[in-house]
């Protein structure tokens, strides 16, 4: 599923700015993962996550945003044990960057 979801992302991500490199691509994902794991630490409800990051005035370009609900399943999918001791924003990187 994850593989899943990263390849959906990595589809939507593709337009980007001539200068932006694979690693800042994947940084931006990662933080948009990070983004929505706190939400659900945070217990917001699985459909108020995009309006709940966007709150936040998160530092990534506005076109990662379409992400968020591609990948808020899979974050809110996980065993919340794993919400608290994993970091899945790195561990998303991690597999991007391998991409």
């Amino acid at each position: 599923m994850l593989r899943t979801a990263l390849a959906a992302f990595v589809l939507l991500a593709t337009p980007l700015a001539a200068e932006e490199t694979k690693e800042q691509s994947c940084q931006y994902q990662a933080d948009v993962v990070a983004a929505i794991q706190k939400a659900r630490l945070d217990k917001v409800k699985e459909r108020d996550v995009p309006q709940a990051v966007a709150e936040t005035s998160p530092a990534w370009p506005e076109n990662y945003n379409a992400a968020i609900p591609l990948i808020t399943p899979w974050v809110y999918e996980q065993k919340m044990r794993d919400v608290r001791k994993k970091d899945l924003g790195a561990a998303w990187l991690e597999l991007c960057l391998q991409q």
